[in-house]
């Protein structure tokens, strides 16, 4: 792998430095778990649109850039280093989109892209229910088609931006004698649809990042079946191949993460020392996020010549989300009684946003997949191991 940059790639990235310089706002947003950050963050999604920056790696003619994965990445370091706001639609974006690429209609894409790309419409996930967490081939809520509408029932759990979201994607069974992955169907959902309730559901902190959606005979025209009857485990796989793989988390936000470790403990030098392996987990910490880039610039590479994201994925999801939280546990034992101080705290002074950061690095081995599900995927498919 050629780790030079070319002078194409060069340009663009000083392209994207010098807008994200004139234009990231100068006081970070609330919340996008609030009702006014997540308006806030909607704004910003619109503004990073009207520079053809909110999603570059969509053709240019849906309001994109035409940029490969190179270019992506590129971005994403730019994008971190400027300590940008989190994207709120980032179910729709990173998720939905590229499914949308690969299993759309023309119709569907032209309808349903220019308006996630600018904020208009914000996606939250339809997977979980209360009895098919991580097993989604277990899934329940069902699809029943009439005429050119489905009639949907059934409840969904854990539905991430779903408080304040316009859309969700999922899977419904449609067919009513299928079991595990057979007869499941892909169905996008306007959350305004008469029959829809949604039910907010704290976190850790408090706010409602995650929300129940009931479905009490909701109708859904057909045309917003994504891909066959049937066969969306496999529309699935391919999102979930995006959620643990490349998208969803780009290894910026791991490289960021470990650069502000470093000057934590640069900071903090005189105490952090008194326990040499504090020195030690912030040292692998920055080497983990720098061994993820190169990885993932890899796989990039072989995606631009045409390549899939297979099983692998879930060796990527388990490293991420298990780096996230060794950094943030890390922070914690630097910071010692100080790491409680929430954001909004008189004396935190940047102290809490470790805090928040660590209470959802918890979650990282559950969602996308629990990491327990992610290891017997690879015992099965990439060594070969029976089943037990």
């Amino acid at each position: 792998m050629n780790l030079e940059y070319t002078d194409k790639q060069n340009a663009f990235r000083e392209q994207v430095r010098s807008w994200l310089a004139a234009n990231v706002p100068a006081e970070p947003l609330q919340s996008f778990d609030t009702a006014e950050g997540f308006a806030q963050h909607r704004q910003w999604e619109a503004t990073l649109n009207e520079g053809r920056w909110g999603m570059v790696t969509w053709p240019e003619e849906l309001g994109g850039r035409g940029c490969d994965l190179i270019e992506w990445l590129i971005f994403e370091e730019e994008y971190y280093r400027a300590r940008a706001p989190l994207r709120v639609n980032q179910n729709g974006i990173f998720l939905l989109g590229p499914t949308l690429m690969e299993y759309g209609t023309e119709e569907q894409k032209a309808r349903i892209l220019p308006k996630m790309a600018n904020g208009e419409e914000v996606w939250a996930q339809g997977w979980s229910e209360p009895n098919a967490g991580s097993d989604m081939a277990a899934i329940r809520s069902t699809a029943r088609l009439e005429g050119d509408k489905y009639i949907i029932n059934g409840q969904k759990t854990w539905s991430t931006r779903a408080v304040w979201a316009d859309w969700c994607f999922g899977m419904f069974r449609t067919d009513p004698d299928s079991e595990r992955h057979r007869g499941l169907t892909f169905i996008l959902v306007p959350l305004d649809s008469p029959g829809i309730t949604v039910r907010p559901i704290p976190q850790l902190d408090g706010l409602p990042g995650f929300a129940e959606i009931f479905f009490d005979n909701v109708e859904v025209a057909v045309e917003n079946r994504l891909g066959d009857e049937g066969a969306g485990w496999s529309v699935a796989m391919a999102t979930a191949g995006f959620e643990r793989g490349l998208m969803l988390r780009s290894p910026a936000r791991f490289q960021e993460t470990a650069r502000r470790l470093v000057e934590l403990y640069r900071d903090n030098r005189a105490s952090a020392d008194r326990d040499p392996a504090v020195k030690d987990a912030v040292i692998r910490s920055y080497l983990d996020a720098e061994s993820y880039c190169l990885t993932t610039y890899q796989t990039a590479c072989r995606l631009n010549k045409g390549g899939k994201i297979g099983a692998e994925s879930s060796t990527n999801k388990i490293f991420w989300s298990e780096l996230d939280q060794s950094m943030h546990a890390t922070a914690m034992s630097i910071l010692g009684a100080r790491a409680e101080l929430l954001p909004h705290a008189p004396d935190a002074k940047g102290v809490g946003n470790w805090l928040d950061g660590w209470l959802f690095s918890q979650s990282g081995p559950i969602y996308a997949g629990t990491n327990e599900v992610q290891r017997n995927i690879i015992a099965e498919r990439m060594l070969g191991m029976p089943r037990r």
